[in-house]
């Protein structure tokens, strides 16, 4: 293997990297109250191009109602976001037709939603969930998932998953809370791509200030073959986190886009929270053309890989938001007049008073 830019480096990209500018963005009210349900929580969303509306998922772990979805139709052109109205809301069903539960209930069943996704061939919701990896021994482990939904939640099927994203107790796999949190579809269809957060324990030590880490991503065909496995070199932690705070960093790669013709180039989403310091969202142009397969590669520590070369698009803070907050989806909206393409984002709240629902509409050159 070849040695090439460490993790964190952006190295030189493919190609020229898009553009970005801000259109404009609306908040939802916090805990807005629909359909006897409570929104927030939303970590993904897509367009549905059967209906044009868009579906959300909500990462409530059927703590406040049972895990579930959101259609809405978003008024959104050049000239900004101008209203979101909520259309629609269901829970996804088990292969026996019951709501997942809670994981106090300690069956091993719950789930942690993340990303939704609409497959472009026949409008079903593919959706991605975390799964769990207890912190101590006793509760049960739930493995990582994608599952796909019949537009009112009913269970399909599953997508099988790479050996490699299972968790194990042998220090090995997704880290607790850093497992599948971004799909795609490529190819019109074909190919499915996901990304783990974070680096698996296997694979070296999460990212700080003065490193940056590989995470990987994973080309699939429907039935869920691998196609492709190759490492994404996520930034280094921007700031130092307060000393006094109880909790450290976190950050990962929460969503990932196909471009709509070119099946080895993506959008990536990093998302960065410090104590002391806030958020740091960071949009990036990515490719996996020269990229090495890892798909047999057992461990990235200390393996001179070649990573997916990347080109930064967009820092947040640059864009004039009224906050940057824990944005967590997106999705490519219809084109504009302007020949720019519409790219739809969202902000997870985590039901929390302090944060914010935020819908946040780019236009991309």
């Amino acid at each position: 293997m070849t040695a090439s830019a460490q993790p964190g480096d952006s190295g030189r990209g493919s190609g020229r990297a898009v553009q970005a500018r801000l259109l404009g963005e609306r908040i939802v009210p916090h805990k807005l109250t629909f359909r006897d349900t409570t929104v927030g929580g939303l970590s993904g969303v897509d367009r549905n191009p059967c209906t044009g509306e868009y579906v959300f998922i909500s990462d409530d772990r059927s703590y406040l109602q049972p895990a579930r979805f959101y259609t809405a139709k978003l008024d959104v052109d050049a000239g900004g976001v101008h209203a979101v109205d909520f259309t629609g809301t269901h829970p996804f069903l088990r292969p026996d037709d019951s709501v997942y539960p809670a994981p106090t209930t300690g069956d091993g069943e719950a789930v942690d939603p993340e990303e939704i996704r609409v497959d472009p061939r026949s409008c079903a919701y593919w959706w991605a969930q975390e799964g769990d990896r207890p912190k101590t021994a006793g509760p049960p482990v739930i493995q990582p998932s994608v599952q796909y939904a019949s537009p009112t939640g009913g269970h399909l099927g599953r997508l099988r998953l790479p050996a490699n994203y299972t968790i194990t107790m042998e220090e090995r796999g997704p880290r607790r809370n850093q497992a599948i949190e971004a799909i795609t579809f490529g190819s019109r269809g074909k190919v499915v791509t996901s990304a783990v957060e974070g680096p698996l324990l296997q694979d070296g030590p999460e990212p700080d200030v003065n490193n940056g880490a590989l995470v990987r991503v994973t080309q699939q065909s429907r039935e869920g073959r691998v196609l492709g496995q190759f490492a994404y070199p996520l930034e280094k932690i921007f700031a130092e986190n307060d000393p006094d705070s109880p909790w450290g960093p976190d950050t990962g790669v929460p969503s990932i886009l196909a471009f709509p013709d070119q099946p080895d180039r993506y959008l990536v989403l990093e998302r960065t929270w410090v104590a002391g310091a806030g958020y740091k969202i960071r949009l990036f142009d990515a490719t996996t053309r020269g990229a090495t397969d890892v798909r047999e590669t057992e461990s990235l520590a200390g393996r001179a890989v070649v990573p997916m070369r990347k080109k930064l698009v967009a820092d947040f803070d640059a864009l004039g938001l009224s906050a940057v907050d824990n944005t967590e989806g997106m999705t490519w909206g219809p084109d504009l007049p302007s020949g720019e393409r519409l790219l739809v984002l969202v902000s997870d709240d985590n039901f929390d008073r302090e944060a914010i629902t935020q819908i946040v509409a780019l236009g991309i050159r």
